[in-house]
């Protein structure tokens, strides 16, 4: 949102009520993309992943069999950005969570890229591809059918939506758009220019809750009774887990730079893909996909896992997070994330065992979280949320403080324009992004 744009009129009570009905219908198309990407993904996966080793009598969890299939994948999804209309959109490492409209074209290649990804299993989750297609559809749909509603309140209502629909409640899409809609001139009050967003993020969460029933909670031991012990291994471990973030944001630019010296788009993605086969094939199923399924079944597990397997299925994932953000694939950074932050608590909870689990899960996820996505209060939320204890909310409440004092000045988990390699004309096929 630029500030060349007019502000947004403080509204009155009447159009907030008649805006409603458009926020909800955004609120709902938000999430009913947001399932079929995943349907469409979830039906690859079962092919490359469950039907096929089957039929072939091959063990889907064998290190060649990870190879070949994320190996296929980055092929894949190098042909789309190559050849497909659109390429795919912009590099996903370049974009943040909410960014502007994509041209309509762009949106099918981004879709598919994003799709083929996610089955392959790529260690990127779907929210920013997400809310940039829905984003993109629906400022150009409401566009032409309700000229009324403000272009950036529809782009405001769609990523709000999305949001809620991807965690399931509209308590993550307020959080992340407190910021947001504060930063945004004119509108009145702040709940007057949150209203709108979280109608759409209702709507959006109640629509996927009916349709997939999203869970990110954890089956955690009961925790009942907060100690100054408690709140002192929560920093630290928030402290440590923030440190591995913002290691991976240093390391971020070279991994980028190195992918993408290679210029031509077949080439990065499925030099990206050989490197994610590897590492998938030594860190196992469990460090595939976005992470959301394999963190419960991590912690779950967790007396299944020595130290020592702890600490490489960390190390794993986050090469394969740098990897795959940084070698053209289409995802986003936060669930693989919330993955790596669930293992550091699992792994300090295994050296300390009087460390309560929910306390050190929820810590490990809220420093890595804030160290990519430089929001404290999703940070929070993400903690609160994996755990489904509130009584670590005010736990977590200390623990972002030191955290945010890491983050504030260090390097974004975000390659700036300034510092892409732009990838030839000709050897994209010369087309233009």
């Amino acid at each position: 949102m630029t500030t060349t744009e007019p502000e947004l009129a403080a509204p009155s009570v009447r159009q907030l009520v008649l805006l409603s009905i458009p926020a909800v219908l955004i609120g709902v198309v938000s999430a009913l993309t947001l399932w079929l990407v995943e349907e469409v993904a979830a039906l690859i996966d079962d092919g490359v992943w469950t039907a096929l080793p089957k039929t072939l009598g091959v063990d889907p969890s064998s290190g060649w069999w990870i190879f070949l299939i994320l190996t296929v994948t980055g092929f894949a999804v190098g042909l789309t950005v190559w050849l497909v209309p659109g390429h795919g959109g912009p590099d996903s490492a370049t974009t943040d969570l909410v960014a502007a409209p994509l041209r309509i074209g762009v949106v099918p290649s981004l879709a598919l890229a994003a799709i083929l990804g996610l089955a392959g299993g790529v260690s990127l989750g779907p929210e920013n591809p997400i809310i940039a297609i829905n984003v993109s559809v629906l400022v150009t749909l409401v566009g032409r059918l309700w000229k009324a509603v403000p272009p950036r309140l529809v782009m405001l209502m769609a990523a709000s939506g999305t949001i809620g629909a991807l965690f399931g409640t509209p308590v993550a899409a307020a959080l992340v758009f407190t910021g947001i809609v504060a930063a945004v001139k004119g509108g009145g009050a702040l709940w007057d220019k949150l209203f709108l967003p979280l109608v759409a993020a209702a709507a959006g969460s109640l629509t996927m809750t009916l349709l997939a029933h999203p869970h990110f909670g954890i089956p955690m031991p009961a925790y009942t009774h907060v100690t100054g012990w408690d709140v002192l291994a929560a920093l630290i471990i928030g402290v440590v887990s923030t440190a591995l973030g913002l290691a991976g944001a240093v390391l971020f630019p070279l991994v980028h730079r190195v992918f993408h010296a290679l210029r031509h788009p077949l080439l990065v993605t499925l030099a990206g893909g050989v490197v994610l086969g590897l590492l998938g094939a030594l860190g196992g199923p469990i460090t595939l996909f976005k992470g959301l399924e394999q963190m419960g079944t991590l912690v779950v597990n967790r007396a299944d896992y020595s130290v020592g397997q702890l600490v490489l299925i960390i190390l794993v994932k986050l090469v394969a997070l740098l990897v795959a953000a940084g070698a053209g694939f289409r995802g986003g950074r936060v669930f693989p994330a919330v993955f790596i932050g669930a293992a550091v608590g699992t792994l300090a909870a295994a050296l300390v065992p009087a460390v309560p689990l929910p306390v050190a899960v929820a810590a490990g996820v809220l420093g890595i979280t804030l160290a990519v996505t430089r929001d404290g209060w999703i940070a929070i939320f993400v903690g609160v949320a994996v755990t489904q204890n509130l009584l670590v909310l005010p736990i977590l409440s200390l623990a972002v403080l030191p955290a945010w004092l890491m983050v504030t000045k260090a390097p974004e988990f975000l390659i700036k324009p300034a510092t892409v390699t732009p990838t030839s004309p000709r050897a994209a096929g010369g087309a233009g992004r």
